[in-house]
């Protein structure tokens, strides 16, 4: 949502996520306060946050402070699906594809070009930046 290339791991080899992770420059972020333990971690050659909440808007907060996210964001830029970079579209290319009210609502459209899915700025996508607002006034300057 907020513009950042992110990757869930899934897999239950945690070695795969972090070599996944080093080879992709990426910061792992976890609740296993064993992945905390590993040798690339401790060593500093990748970057590790471990979430220690349940709330995801607490979560949320801190990694943005930790990380210092936020202060340049792209929101809504990737797919929050694929991770794929979206594409403008107009809005008669997606018409067949939209619901007829948003088709009259609506007037800007991005669509991801992996799962071909759809955004426009209705009221979930203000829902959405008014949250990351919120989110960023609890924010410190360094």
């Amino acid at each position: 949502m907020m513009g950042y290339d992110t990757l869930i791991f899934n897999e239950p080899d945690d070695w795969r996520m972090i070599v996944t992770a080093l080879r992709e420059g990426r910061i792992v972020i976890t609740r296993d306060t064993q992945i905390m333990k590993r040798g690339a971690i401790t060593s500093g050659r990748l970057k590790a946050v471990l979430i220690t909440t349940d709330e995801p808007e607490i979560q949320m907060r801190y990694l943005m402070q930790h990380l210092n996210l936020g202060r340049e964001l792209k929101p809504f830029t990737i797919c929050l699906e694929c991770n794929e970079s979206l594409i403008a579209k107009s809005k008669h290319e997606v018409a067949n594809r939209i619901p007829p009210y948003v088709f009259k609502t609506q007037s800007e459209f991005v669509e991801c070009p992996a799962c071909h899915r759809i955004y426009w700025k209705g009221t979930h996508w203000q829902a959405m930046v008014e949250k990351l607002r919120d989110f960023r006034k609890g924010l410190t300057t360094p």
